[in-house]
């Protein structure tokens, strides 16, 4: 019975030593894979709000950069008022804690303001080297919202559930619709 005991005993260390040492190694391996991922979501989320501060302030004071881009590509100056008013914002809710919606819009502003600036570029014939640039940004953004900690989550209002095809095909079909009738109904010109 006692060396029964002892056997036991013996297999019970040695099972929970090697259970220790393995959950030590994963807690390390995991806190050192929060504490990388942690440190490059703050990487990427400081380079846009940096760039998102910086071009908000140039697009509000029209510096000459900015004007002799706006023009290069067509558009006019007074959307430069517009876009960087929405650029400072974008980069304070990006850097606040909470907020889930709001951070949700500002990263949607930030991706759309990114891709189109590559886009615009692209679609004026600009070398890679200028359409690279916005489109890597648009990359970080992307980067900053997958790596974003749970506490910086939209929180889903309930658990998800199974939905059915029709729910799925229903929107679709009256987005066709819409379409169709967008096209059917498009305005001869504008009567100035």
């Amino acid at each position: 019975m006692f060396k029964k005991f002892v056997i036991g005993s013996r297999k019970h260390n040695e099972n929970s030593t090697s259970n220790a040492a393995s959950a030590g190694v994963s807690d390390f391996s995991r806190s050192s894979v929060h504490w990388v991922r942690l440190v490059a979501y703050w990487l990427f989320t400081l380079l846009i709000a940096y760039e998102m501060v910086a071009g908000g302030l140039w697009d509000l004071l029209r510096i000459e950069y900015v004007r002799v881009i706006f023009t290069h590509l067509g558009y006019p100056l007074y959307l430069l008022d517009i876009i960087g008013v929405w650029k400072i914002p974008c980069a304070v809710v990006l850097l606040l804690p909470r907020l889930g919606r709001l951070k949700e819009w500002a990263y949607a502003g930030a991706l759309f303001t990114y891709t189109g600036a590559a886009a615009s570029h692209f679609l004026v014939g600009d070398s890679a080297n200028v359409w690279v640039g916005p489109l890597l940004f648009a990359v970080f953004t992307l980067a900053s919202w997958a790596l974003r900690p749970a506490t910086r989550r939209l929180i889903p209002a309930s658990p998800a559930a199974d939905t059915r095809a029709v729910e799925w095909i229903v929107p679709i079909l009256i987005a066709v619709v819409l379409l169709v009738f967008a096209l059917v109904t498009l305005p001869k010109g504008p009567t100035l």
